[in-house]
């Protein structure tokens, strides 16, 4: 049953063994500091989906740093929004407790808990065999991430073999920008990419890559588990997927703009009275892209401008009941959300440049041309506040205090940010990496000086000042110079420089008080 993902995987495996093998780093490219845009689709009804809009903002390297995070809120429905970097696996996760949540050590768990955004930011964010477990929650938003490789059998396991798994009284998630990825079918060890069971609503999967599955997702997780629907599915790619894409059992769900490559088996499978609305997208090198399959318990579909391009169809049968190979409506769909369709013919080429972790966040309008995001930075002062780039006044803080960072070049000390001598300097080993100014007591910080040294000015590329005793971001943009954010008090700041156009080198990193 599974054979067609294992020996599709052969050869992009093999690449990937001839990169490890001549000492090839595959990097990924800078993304938003923050989750951008909104909502959209079924996500956007029940009072929306916000995530942890308004929150407090932590940094993440770790899994357990993501569940420190989660337990340090003030209540389980304290808005945050959580910034991952970096890979999180089973070392690196830890069941941590607290009043305001309810971990465990082999899944990031989020369950009994709302208003949480996690994003991938910097060179991005991996949850490699760890998958995303969401119980009994309410507005939570997941984007910008990389989940691959969660198995239910074999070591290690997480998450129920779910890359993404919804279950017991879940409302409101936006789960968008995401790659959701496995290695093979269930003789392989591995279940879905993106399940939702047991009164699940008011979801929508957006601009995400789901690829080298058995089976692609589920929308109910029998024919008599029908509480879950309200789903909507836009401008992904569902690629090299045995089946499940989705498997939808009562409800309604939304398909729109998605790219669905290589369905080896079966493709949106309506069953148990469901409803699918399938509108403008592009269906290609696939066989039963639309039906009821597998069951005696029918569901319907209502079929708008879609393209199939070299689809296949079975003989219709008992337990078989495909769509095509001339698809028509039989039953009508009203969708309560405004939406703007791209011209299917145009969707392979949208989503190629829209769809998963990494891809700078970049949407579509309905006019066939990827669009950027217009993220609002949530630390831009209130135009009434005096300019954050006016030359800060009083003491600079730094002289006398301590410094650390990341690793440094040859030659450099951390010392040399503060020293008062711009004939000295710090740099990083590569072209990114953090500077700190840390003091014994808390000290009140609201404006920064990061000086270049002569030759380099203009080096430094992106940037987040942080705090480093709580993890919030109270700055980020580009290019160093004066930085301003509302008055905090802290024992160590940090400069990160997360992207540059070449090896930075930082003169003084000056701090003020105003």
């Amino acid at each position: 049953m599974r054979r067609p993902v294992a020996l599709r995987l052969q050869a992009a495996l093999g690449t990937l063994a001839l990169a490890a093998a001549a000492g090839v780093v595959l990097t990924m490219p800078e993304t938003a500091s923050a989750a951008a845009g909104g909502a959209t689709g079924y996500a956007t009804q029940n009072g929306g989906t916000t995530g942890g809009a308004g929150g407090q903002t932590v940094r993440a390297t770790t899994g357990t740093a993501i569940h420190e995070a989660l337990c340090g809120r003030a209540s389980s429905s304290t808005p945050i929004v959580i910034e991952v970097e970096g890979t999180i696996n089973h070392g690196n996760t830890s069941k941590v407790s607290g009043d305001s949540c309810n971990t465990a050590a082999d899944k990031i768990e989020l369950k009994q808990v709302s208003n949480i955004t996690i994003v991938g930011v910097g060179n991005g964010a991996v949850f490699d065999q760890l998958g995303i477990h969401i119980r009994e929650s309410s507005n939570i938003v997941i984007q910008n991430v990389t989940v691959r490789n969660v198995k239910k059998s074999g070591s290690p396991t997480s998450n129920g073999g779910d890359a993404i798994g919804m279950e017991s009284d879940v409302r409101n998630v936006w789960v968008d920008h995401t790659t959701l990825e496995a290695s093979g079918g269930e003789s392989e060890g591995y279940d879905g990419l993106f399940d939702m069971k047991d009164n699940t609503q008011y979801v929508t999967l957006s601009y995400s890559t789901l690829r080298n599955s058995g089976r692609g997702g589920l929308i109910g997780s029998s024919e008599s588990d029908r509480s879950n629907g309200y789903v909507t599915f836009h401008h992904n790619l569902y690629e090299n997927i045995d089946s499940r894409a989705p498997l939808l059992r009562g409800g309604i769900a939304h398909m729109y703009n998605n790219h669905y490559k290589s369905l080896n088996e079966s493709g949106i499978n309506s069953r148990a009275g469901a409803k699918a609305k399938v509108d403008n997208n592009y269906f290609e090198d696939s066989k039963d892209v639309l039906g009821t399959f597998y069951t005696d318990q029918a569901g319907t579909w209502q079929v708008s401008g879609n393209i199939y391009d070299n689809v296949t169809w079975s003989e219709p049968g008992e337990d078989n009941n495909p769509a095509g190979p001339d698809p028509q409506s039989n039953t009508t769909v009203s969708i309560p959300y405004s939406f703007t369709l791209d011209d299917a013919s145009c969707v392979p080429s949208v989503v190629s440049a829209t769809a998963g972790a990494n891809k700078g966040l970049k949407v579509s309008d309905g006019s066939c041309t990827p669009q950027s995001p217009d993220p609002t930075d949530p630390t831009d002062p209130d135009p009434t506040d005096p300019d954050p780039t006016d030359p800060p006044s009083g003491t600079n803080l730094s002289l006398g205090a301590g410094s650390d960072g990341s690793s440094k070049a040859s030659g450099t000390s951390y010392g040399n940010v503060r020293d008062g001598d711009l004939g000295t300097y710090w740099s990083p080993a590569g072209t990114t990496g953090s500077i700190s100014v840390k003091w014994s007591s808390a000290t009140t910080v609201a404006k920064i000086n990061v000086r270049e040294a002569a030759g380099s000015e203009g080096t430094v590329g992106s940037y987040r000042v942080v705090d480093h005793d709580t993890g919030a971001v109270l700055a980020s943009g580009s290019g160093a110079g004066v930085i301003g954010f509302s008055p905090v008090s802290l024992e160590k700041i940090t400069f990160e420089i997360t992207g540059a156009s070449g090896t930075p080198r930082i003169a003084e990193f000056e701090t003020y008080a105003g």
